[in-house]
């Protein structure tokens, strides 16, 4: 039996969420086309009775931090370094690698590392082979070329990532996939379909807090407030006669009815925290 921790690291949008769904063959973590989605440790178990049992964790792409909420992503990052059995640092092929090269020169990790160069879809093999060469000429052995989205050679990195996992009992029962409560996902979920509705400034400027999970015998009452730093940013949620926020827990609703097999009624509400990102009490309370 075969049991460790295998922690996916890398720059921001390099496709660490994508890739750990490819890998558990679940939807664990959101994914969107702007940075920085992730913000939280997301673990997500992957076990065959017997052989082995993989903690497979997404962590937030690695950025110097501006404010209190980068922060504590940031230390999100290092708790994954100091636990980690093995490592994925992963990359976005189809941009310039040489920032990735710089972030991982400063990791000094200990433990077996893998390159992941992700997006090679997007890029000839003359150009995936001359960005494997980079990475061994820094003494990377393992360099794979995939693609998440497209799940290319996803089978063959999980075959190396089995090899280089210790000895060990499992640390979950084997109907287990997370140790992350409901109400987490939920508020993701939430998170997820701000990313997929608005510009570039909310997404950033918002999060989610699920105040009630109340499950009833036809349905599940959810209730959540979206906190928000300005009032132009609360207007532009709720939309012209609550058209936006509508469509918000319209699309919300139906995934999260998926994800727990369950009728919902979900009530959104927005409200305003001025400089919430930078308030140790307030982020404590939304969960960072």
């Amino acid at each position: 039996m075969k049991s460790g921790f295998v922690n996916i690291f890398g720059k921001p949008n390099a496709g660490k969420s994508t890739l750990l769904n490819a890998l558990v063959g679940e939807k664990m973590a959101i994914v969107s086309s702007k940075v920085q989605t992730t913000r939280h440790r997301i673990k997500a178990f992957l076990t065959r009775p017997g052989e082995y049992q993989i903690i497979f964790s997404d962590t937030p792409g690695i950025i110097e931090p501006k404010y209190k909420l980068h922060e504590k992503m940031m230390q999100n990052v290092k708790t994954a370094m100091e636990d980690a059995d093995v490592a994925l640092l992963m990359v976005d092929a189809s941009k310039d690698v040489s920032d990735s090269v710089e972030v991982f020169k400063k990791l000094k990790l200990k433990v077996p590392s893998i390159i992941v160069l992700n997006k090679t879809d997007k890029i000839s093999e003359k150009k995936v082979d001359e960005i494997k060469n980079i990475f061994n000429e820094l003494s990377y052995k393992n360099v794979f070329a995939i693609s998440a989205l497209q799940k290319k050679n996803i089978d063959a990195l999980l075959s190396a990532i089995i090899e280089l996992l210790p000895e060990g009992e499992a640390f979950y029962e084997e109907d287990d996939i997370t140790d992350m409560p409901t109400r987490f996902f939920v508020s993701e979920i939430i998170r997820e379909k701000i990313y997929e509705l608005f510009g570039e400034e909310i997404p950033y400027h918002a999060a989610v807090l699920v105040n009630e999970f109340k499950e009833k015998e036809t349905l599940v009452k959810i209730q959540a407030d979206i906190i928000v730093q300005r009032e132009s940013q609360k207007a532009i949620l709720l939309g012209e006669g609550g058209k936006m926020i509508k469509a918000l827990g319209t699309s919300a609703r139906k995934e999260i009815e998926d994800f727990i097999q369950r009728k919902i009624f979900l009530q959104l509400f927005v409200k305003v925290k001025p400089k919430w990102r930078n308030n140790d009490f307030q982020l404590k309370e939304y969960g960072y």
